[in-house]
């Protein structure tokens, strides 16, 4: 294995070092050297930093789920998750991107991609030498997903695919993307069917870059196909199984939004702490007040039960069972408490913290995503309310 987190994990002798624990410290002094210094650039000028990503994957963090034998890190949902964590502590953009790639694009191709088709991607994506993209949602369909209007009609051993994807994190930028396209009427079961498509392909096309309100260092843009052939060889799984993969998926990657969020609540939470023991007002630390102190204390609390429920959905996830509502309700209790955190943390910070001269604006804005992504809070309570009631 040539990540260098992993090469690590034994410590000397017999006894086993903490894994997740070595992944914190080395994403942490990662993310220390190469993000820290670089954070308000990139979100002024809404810059993606391609680079990085491949020195992520110089460090194993862009196949951390991807088998060793795909020149992955072999590692679990718990790692995966410390890892989001702590570089999402540190800017939201580059967590999002980084579970993006791992969680939907290549993970898509993990769990349903036939031997020839891991073997021709999975190296080139577990190794950040490719970016990966996860093409569902479109300009019309966000939770609707059975009304998409992006086609892929047979043609012999072709398949023709015409549409729009937006709203896709390295929608431009990414070298391979999976692409979930109707193949069958509208709104009629299995009439989804899902497909890798190479950038470069003719027809298809990077479109219109996102200009958000956070998360600017991470590209979001526009997918589009016109006339986009692809040989069926390019087809992931059965026809007719593409929203039935993208629920699965999508189990995972909510699990990935609430590591994002937590990591998001964490950035905002000790910058917060921080500030309140350094600042004084009436000759004493801001944090000696009830008031501040007992945001702190709400703060704190929220934080430690969303790291609950997501260590929770990736410790189930781990073993192989059903996450559905385990990974729903933490990313509904993580992502809002990701916006209470930094919500509060603004507070705290008073009008400094309506200045980019600090960072708690920044987790502000970032954190509003995370209730919207992969499924809105809504969403959430609807996927959780139908599995405590089936």
């Amino acid at each position: 294995m040539t990540s260098e987190i992993v090469e690590n994990q034994v410590s000397a002798g017999d006894e086993r070092a903490d894994v997740s624990q070595l992944i914190v410290q080395s994403v942490r002094d990662l993310s220390e050297r190469l993000i820290r210094p670089n954070i308000r650039k990139w979100d002024e000028d809404q810059y993606f930093p391609a680079d990085l990503f491949r020195q992520l994957g110089d460090q194993g963090l862009m196949g951390m789920l991807v088998p060793e034998l795909y020149g992955g890190a072999g590692l679990g949902y718990r790692e995966y998750v410390a890892a989001i964590v702590e570089l999402s502590r540190v800017d939201g953009s580059v967590g999002l991107s980084m579970a993006a790639h791992n969680s939907l694009c290549t993970n898509q191709i993990l769990m349903f991609g036939n031997e020839a088709q891991k073997q021709l991607y999975l190296p080139r994506l577990a190794t950040g030498e490719w970016l990966g993209a996860w093409g569902l949602t479109e300009p019309n369909t966000g939770s609707d997903a059975g009304n998409m209007r992006t086609t892929a009609v047979r043609e012999g051993d072709e398949w023709v695919l015409n549409g729009a994807k937006n709203f896709i994190t390295h929608g431009r930028s990414g070298n391979v993307a999976v692409v979930i396209a109707r193949t069958g009427e509208p709104n009629t079961s299995r009439n989804a069917t899902a497909f890798i498509v190479e950038r470069g392909t003719p027809g298809f096309s990077g479109g219109r870059k996102e200009d958000k309100l956070g998360m600017r260092a991470s590209e979001t843009a526009e997918m589009l196909f016109q006339d986009c052939r692809l040989s069926d060889s390019q087809r992931l799984g059965e026809v007719g199984d593409g929203f039935v993969q993208s629920l699965k998926i999508l189990d995972g990657g909510r699990i990935s939004i609430a590591a994002l969020s937590l990591g998001i609540a964490y950035g905002a939470y000790d910058a917060a702490l921080a500030y309140a023991k350094e600042r004084e007002q009436f000759g004493q630390p801001i944090a000696n007040f009830q008031a501040i102190g007992f945001k702190l204390a709400d703060m704190a609390t929220d934080i430690e039960a969303a790291k609950l429920l997501t260590y929770q959905a990736a410790d189930l996830k781990n073993e192989g069972k059903s996450v559905t509502k385990e990974s729903a309700m933490a990313k509904l209790f993580a992502s809002e408490t990701a916006v209470r955190v930094a919500n509060e943390a603004v507070q705290i910070f008073g009008g400094y913290g309506y200045t980019k001269d600090f960072p708690v604006e920044k987790f502000y804005r970032d954190a509003k995503l995370c209730t919207i992504g992969e499924g809105t809070s809504e969403i959430q309570k609807l996927v959780i309310s139908r599995q405590i009631l089936k």
